[in-house]
């Protein structure tokens, strides 16, 4: 069983940083992309970024393209994701979730392809 483990979120004010990780159990982690996703209230979950089982491809929605920035440390099997000038408009639950493919590197962004999820870390951001 493999379990995902959000933090890092908080109460931050537009423009400013924050980021999350997201630690996983399990000895299989570096052979498994990994996406985060955020969902607001009323909305429903929207994908946000994905890196492949080795670090080397990362995709992003647009909307935090420049902003955001995923990425991975498979000795630790912790995926993180460093947040930028953040907009209130980023204010949302935010969850990783692990590929349910071995060794993908073609960016995966439908939630349909990922198999676990963490419980969500809540980011809210001032105006």
């Amino acid at each position: 069983q493999v379990q995902l483990i959000e933090s890092g979120g908080g109460l931050v004010q537009a423009g400013g940083s924050l980021r999350l990780s997201c630690a996983a159990s399990g000895r299989t982690f570096s052979n498994y992309a990994m996406g985060w996703f955020r969902q607001a209230p009323g909305k429903e979950r929207e994908f946000v970024a994905f890196v492949s089982w080795n670090g080397g491809s990362t995709y992003y929605v647009d909307s935090v393209k420049g902003r955001f920035t995923i990425s991975r440390d498979n000795a630790k099997a912790t995926v993180y994701l460093q947040m930028n000038s953040l907009k209130p408009e980023d204010t949302a639950v935010y969850y990783c979730a692990r590929d349910s493919i071995p060794g993908r590197l073609r960016a995966l962004a439908s939630r349909d392809g990922y198999d676990y999820w963490g419980q969500g870390t809540q980011v809210t951001v001032s105006s």
